[in-house]
């Protein structure tokens, strides 16, 4: 069973080019429609949860799948299934960028404006869908004006814990109050919830050097919410030994292989430990995703009941609009402000902004013109 489990989510792994959306929609053809694994009723529950929580969404999904399939042994082949092939792309990248030298920072630097189109789409997209009223767009405006002014992760943490608090306070979703005794009630898995929480509070203790580099990783993983894309400003500002070519060089490159986003951490953790990078690249990947596994586990059993209070869906949808200011944060600095360097740029990220809009083209032939533009800009520098 678990091999099983292994070999469909890799075979998955191998193809998944588009991102999180499309990663659900692969998900939603193999396992509901062709293996009938589960049923298109819980299938929409475990999206729901996903999107409640923070962590990737979509490998949450995935690994709720397995945990659905054969208890949490079949979550992690789950896991290690869909995440191994870009993993290893990932972390081969990080080891050996530095032996293709200027060929392959111009294919980043195609890369680099694919990135700006992409992360455009995807802060249009989560607004419309999050920013449902003046409140949720208040939001997002205010946390992206101060993750902009104050670009540290304190800030990142004081905007989401605000947005919380306010989406508590002041309910922003038109939700009655259901009657829970007809529901058969299921409990939260404390274990999992309480491992959550210890291993987030250790990850602030200064304990050393090298425990202080990769915590950030599992403190991003517990923050992220919105999936791969936000990933980028909330990594970045934990990890200030690193700069930003190496940020954008892992960020541009995830966009580029299949897969979960979250494995940008393979890239960085490579960077992070040069001296042994496939340690560093196992330790970064395996604590980024933890945090979202573990409250996944958490509350995959009793997720109905909570999503039925008022007051949790409140702030769950004050938290999503807050994700919008990260994201559009990250828009302006750093990806628009280190790949669009002149009036070229602006020309062809706009074009391809409208044509991804508009038409709606495969998510790779993008890809495809970015790399080459990249490599035109090598022979020829615009």
């Amino acid at each position: 069973m678990l091999l099983a489990i292994f070999k469909q989510f890799f075979l998955l792994g191998c193809m998944s080019f588009g991102g999180p959306a499309a990663h659900l929609g692969y998900f939603k053809r193999h396992f509901v429609d062709n293996l009938q694994w589960l049923n298109a009723q819980r299938y929409a529950q475990l999206i729901s949860l996903s999107q409640a929580l923070p962590g990737p969404g979509s490998s949450q999904v995935g690994f709720a799948i397995g945990v659905e399939r054969a208890g949490v042994l079949g979550g992690i082949a789950a896991f290690v299934g869909f995440t191994l092939p870009s993993f290893l792309i990932m972390a081969l990248l990080a080891i050996s960028a530095h032996q293709f030298d200027a060929i392959y920072f111009a294919i980043v630097a195609g890369l680099k404006l694919f990135a700006v189109v992409i992360v455009a789409d995807a802060t249009l997209s989560m607004a419309k869908s999050f920013c449902t009223s003046w409140v949720l767009k208040a939001l997002a405006v205010l946390s992206t004006l101060v993750l902009i002014l104050l670009p540290s992760l304190s800030s990142q943490i004081l905007v989401l814990l605000a947005a919380a608090a306010i989406g508590a306070i002041w309910p922003l979703l038109n939700l009655a109050q259901s009657n829970q005794a007809a529901t058969k009630q299921r409990t939260v898995n404390w274990p999992s919830l309480i491992l959550f929480t210890l291993l987030l509070l250790v990850s602030f203790v200064p304990l050393g050097s090298q425990f202080a580099d990769f915590a950030p990783f599992y403190q991003a993983g517990a923050m992220v919410f919105g999936g791969g894309h936000v990933v980028l400003p909330i990594l970045q500002a934990g990890l200030p030994s690193l700069n930003t070519e190496q940020f954008l060089s892992a960020y541009a490159s995830a966009q580029a292989v299949p897969g979960p986003m979250f494995t940008i951490a393979s890239y960085l953790g490579a960077e992070l430990n040069s001296e042994q990078p496939l340690a560093g690249a196992v330790i970064a990947t395996l604590l980024i995703f933890t945090p979202g596994f573990l409250l996944m586990l958490a509350f995959q059993k009793s997720w109905l009941q909570l999503a039925e209070r008022p007051r949790f869906a409140s702030s769950i949808a004050a938290l999503n609009a807050a994700v919008v200011g990260f994201l559009a944060a990250a828009l302006y600095s750093p990806i628009w402000t280190s790949a669009v360097h002149n009036i070229w740029h602006i020309v062809v990220v706009v074009a391809a902004f409208a044509w991804l809009r508009l038409a709606k083209p495969p998510i790779w032939w993008l890809l495809i013109i970015f790399v080459n533009l990249g490599l035109l800009q090598y022979y020829l520098p615009l």
